[in-house]
């Protein structure tokens, strides 16, 4: 009988951390995606590599959708997909910061059902399914939940510029950055910050995972509009993200201004 896909999943993010840290910080080959979509590193490829590999062998009738794979339509006939960052946090990567991370999920008619999201360097396996609750390391972590005024949020710093925010008026947050999109999920999942946002166009891969974690410790995720988040996309883009607990949640999105631009 297989193994669930939590189980593989972990496994995999496992793997692909032995896999990274043979070559991080040595002077890692890096390459510019063009369109400027950003840096690519030979672990990133080298990963990605043995993911799609390991993965597809274990569950071939899934679809797949990596950032470091051409995209195939094929995937939208499918019922389940992995939704893959082989390395979220290239930039940290490169400059030899313990910030990035292994980013994997599965997704069912839309919704991820099971995700890990790995730091090797800091040995962090946060880890969910659906309907099971969100661990870190094998223990149970849950989402804060605290008046806004208490609240550190994180997200980069164009997010809390006057222009998103009604009035004018930034909302009265501290305000902390991480350069892993996943691992910001994350850490709101396990409440060592408050929330996190994001108000620019973001990538399935970056989120995916994230995103089942932080709503299985308890907190609300949406769009920047309040809207559920949608995966295994034709474009596979969301409108921005807001994550956090349910009251925090509500609060900052009625102080976001609607029609700004995006960030």
């Amino acid at each position: 009988m297989p193994e669930p896909d939590l189980a593989l999943l972990v496994q995999a993010a496992r793997q692909s951390g032995d896999i990274a840290k043979r070559y991080f910080q040595q002077n890692p080959d890096v390459t510019d995606k063009p369109h400027g979509a950003g840096p690519v590193t030979a672990a990133d490829l080298a990963v990605n590599a043995m993911l799609e590999n390991f993965l597809q062998a274990e569950r071939p009738e899934y679809g797949w959708l990596s950032e470091e794979t051409e995209d195939n339509a094929a995937r939208l006939k499918t019922q389940r997909q992995f939704i893959i960052d082989p390395i979220d946090g290239t930039r940290a990567f490169i400059e030899g910061s313990n910030d990035w991370a292994h980013s994997l999920a599965v997704t069912e008619n839309g919704i991820p059902v099971a995700a890990a999201v790995y730091l090797p360097m800091r040995d962090m396996m946060f880890a969910a399914e659906i309907g099971g609750g969100a661990t870190l390391n094998g223990a149970v972590i849950s989402a804060s939940d605290p008046q806004i005024d208490d609240a550190t949020i994180l997200g980069a710093r164009p997010n809390f510029d006057a222009r998103f925010w009604k009035g004018g008026t930034l909302p009265p947050v501290k305000r902390a950055f991480r350069s892993s999109l996943a691992y910001r999920l994350c850490l709101a999942a396990e409440g060592s910050f408050d929330g996190m946002i994001t108000l620019r166009p973001s990538w399935e891969w970056d989120i995916a995972a994230g995103a089942l974690i932080v709503q299985e410790a308890g907190a609300t995720i949406s769009d920047q509009h309040g809207a559920p988040l949608r995966f295994n996309n034709t474009h596979p883009q969301v409108p921005g993200v807001l994550a956090a607990g349910p009251r925090l949640h509500g609060d900052l999105l009625a102080r976001l201004e609607p029609s700004a631009p995006k960030a």
